[in-house]
């Protein structure tokens, strides 16, 4: 998060009217809904994780085991089996 100047950005007027409420203190404006992104769509690490289970899916229905998957991605038994049984 960056740090931008009100006095800036924001109208006089606007400024002003903020001025009644807060003085020389640091104020979040959060984001509008719209326009959130989700978790990971930035860093790319939803998409990983996507890529990530749907091979775990592919690679145990051609026969491999949960054990065996759970050691390959350092992952728990009870997670393989999560994204396994999964409805995505």
């Amino acid at each position: 998060m960056e740090y931008v100047k009100a006095a800036e950005v924001l109208p006089e007027r606007l400024l002003r009217e903020i001025q009644q409420y807060i003085q020389g203190e640091f104020v979040y404006i959060p984001t509008l809904p719209s326009r959130r992104r989700k978790w990971g769509e930035s860093s790319g690490a939803a998409q990983y994780y996507l890529e990530r289970n749907e091979e775990i899916r592919r690679i145990f229905r051609t026969g491999a085991s949960v054990d065996e998957l759970s050691g390959k991605y350092g992952l728990s038994v009870d997670s393989i089996k999560k994204i396994i049984y999964s409805k995505k």
